[in-house]
């Protein structure tokens, strides 16, 4: 509707610059939306005229090809309109763009292909793109880590697309993903902290070098038996354990360990056989700590794409069809990567097509699992395996499938300040893996959508681009 608006009654006193760079980040906003709906649904319609296509009964869907060839040259409009830089703070740049275009050029590489077949040319593109924002944009990782969540960090040097929250009274505008993530009452503005049953999966645990000890068996039976620890800064950033402690987030009611005022402690689960990884993204406090919230309002943004991610999408587009690689660029941008969390230089070769223990259905991917470590809890983990469904769907499948999701307690060594935890899996939950196929891997689209067109059932067509 912006677009249609745009279009329709800007006249002659705006200025063509300022049209085009008002439809380019409408059109920036829309691939974006069609980015989701494509790696979600599969095959959407594409809708350019709502005023059109409000009431056409006889809507049908277009192709994957067809959804990110116009989500490609959105972007690209959008790369071409948008200024170097903006005089306020929060809003798209060329590099915004060209950064969602490093990574629809990885994503388009696999559509449609099949194993060691991806798109060579669409490879090099993301490549191009990803290595011109970290050459050109003048973004800078956030050192440490940690700080990247740490209240006030929006729009910072690493950040290249936020999603921008209204400081309003408004509910429908407000940031309420805060209150359904902060796992206790107590450190929320007021009461508003219902996260407490969310938090890291065993799998996503067992991805932080030594922190779950494997043991000496060949299986799983005694992993997390011994007390693991990890040097992975991004631990502590993204999930809180027993015994962490964050000076940044005071306690406004006493429980647990805490007292009124003091900095979090992260209870220890004492006799309990089930407990959380707690969630610490996004976790930011409440007004003892300076946040401008009221409950359901908070006033931080959301990561949409960060710097980070253009240093691992070139790694990935290096490795190409390959089994890995030990390009001296790729290394150096992966290791930017994990010394910045931390952790010692990786000699390499990055590897993520091959096979752990010949094992055809157990794979090694060390680029999925550092893009898993580093935005975890950003919500992209599942595009990435969306990503690798369109050209190895089997890989997907068996690493879905190999994903502990079953409960467990973790027990730290001792408390405070412990050095390591235990993870000791919960004998009664035995449902721990999910069972995914080509039958339920996308969403189904809903009924209601079907029943006021019902040509969303019939066969997917490409989709024609005017000139």
């Amino acid at each position: 509707m912006a677009i249609y608006n745009i279009n329709k009654f800007a006249g002659p006193e705006v200025s063509a610059t300022a049209k085009n760079q008002a439809l380019a980040e409408a059109r920036f906003m829309r691939a974006t939306a069609y980015s989701l709906l494509v790696m979600n649904f599969g095959e959407v319609p594409i809708i350019t005229n709502n005023i059109e296509e409000m009431n056409n009964v006889n809507i049908v869907r277009n192709t994957i090809p067809s959804v990110w060839e116009f989500i490609t040259r959105d972007y690209l409009f959008a790369a071409e309109n948008l200024p170097l830089s903006v005089a306020e703070p929060g809003r798209l740049t060329k590099w915004s763009a060209e950064g969602m275009l490093a990574r629809t050029y990885l994503t388009r590489a696999g559509v449609g292909k099949s194993v060691g077949t991806r798109d060579q040319a669409f490879l090099d593109k993301a490549k191009e793109y990803a290595e011109r924002v970290i050459k050109m944009s003048g973004k800078q990782l956030i050192r440490p880590y940690e700080n990247l969540f740490k209240y006030p960090y929006d729009n910072n040097s690493e950040s290249l697309f936020e999603l921008e929250w209204a400081t309003t009274n408004n509910y429908d505008a407000a940031n309420t993903q805060t209150s359904q993530i902060t796992p206790f009452a107590e450190i929320a503005v007021n009461n508003d902290g219902w996260g407490g049953s969310f938090g890291a999966t065993y799998w996503m645990l067992s991805l932080y070098d030594g922190l779950i000890d494997k043991g000496t068996s060949p299986g799983p039976e005694d992993d997390g038996v011994k007390p693991g620890f990890t040097v992975d800064q991004r631990l502590k950033a993204s999930y809180m354990l027993p015994g962490f402690v964050y000076p940044e987030i005071k306690v406004k009611r006493a429980f647990g360990p805490n007292k009124a005022g003091d900095a979090l402690t992260v209870p220890d689960p004492g006799t309990a056989d089930l407990s959380s990884a707690f969630i610490k993204k996004y976790v930011v406090g409440n007004d003892l700590n300076g946040v401008p919230a009221t409950q359901q309002r908070y006033p931080h943004n959301n990561y949409m794409l960060r710097l980070a991610e253009m240093y691992l999408i070139y790694v990935e587009a290096v490795i190409g069809n390959n089994e890995s690689t030990m390009d001296a660029t790729a290394m150096g941008y992966f290791n930017e990567i994990r010394n910045r969390a931390g952790l010692p230089t990786f000699e390499g070769p990055i590897r993520m097509n091959s096979t752990w223990n010949a094992d055809p259905t157990v794979y090694k991917d060390d680029v999925l699992e550092e893009r898993a470590k580093e935005f975890a809890m950003e919500g992209m983990t599942w595009y990435d395996l969306v990503r690798m469904h369109y050209y190895n769907p089997e890989k997907a499948y068996a690493i879905i499938s190999n994903q502990d999701r079953g409960g467990f307690v973790s027990k730290p060594d001792r408390f405070p300040n412990p050095t390591g935890w235990t993870f000791t899996k919960t004998a009664w939950f035995t449902n721990r893996n999910a069972k995914v196929s080509s039958g339920n891997f996308y969403l189904q689209i809903p009924a209601v959508e079907i029943s006021q067109a019902p040509n969303l059932t019939q066969p997917a067509v490409d989709y024609v681009f005017g000139e």
